[in-house]
């Protein structure tokens, strides 16, 4: 595994730590009457976290295992996941704990790095060098 593989791994540990704590944080500490927005905000960041530290680990054995253009458009869909986990679900903890968008559009532009990501992923697949043969 290289670096990129490395890192990507990294991240989807952390951000799978992050995602479980972000929904016991929402349980618990944004229980209180009144929470109810800023506790579904949370959540729904922890949900779409967890996933994409998922499909962030699929994206990190697929690529090992493909080749040439393929291997790139699935090396794109992760960082794709990564910049869109960043953003989109960054953005939602912020507005959580009361704070402001850290910039303006910074939770669609995430929405829509994981969309991408996912078309990227998709489309590898028919693509020249999809998953050489062990």
């Amino acid at each position: 595994m290289g670096i990129v593989g490395r890192i990507w791994l990294v991240y989807a540990g952390l951000s799978g730590a992050m995602a479980v704590a972000a929904g016991a944080y929402a349980s618990h500490a944004l229980a209180a009457p009144g929470q109810e927005h800023a506790q579904e905000l949370a959540r729904m960041a922890g949900q779409y976290q967890l996933w994409h530290a998922l499909a962030l680990i699929a994206a990190t054995v697929l690529a090992g295992r493909a080749e040439g253009v393929a291997r790139l458009m699935v090396r794109l869909g992760g960082w794709l996941f990564v910049a869109g986990s960043l953003l989109f679900c960054g953005t939602l903890y912020a507005q959580a704990l009361g704070n402001p968008a850290p910039f303006p559009m910074s939770a669609p532009s995430g929405g829509t790095s994981l969309i991408l990501g996912w078309a990227c992923l998709g489309l590898s697949a028919l693509l020249p060098g999809w998953i050489r043969r062990a």
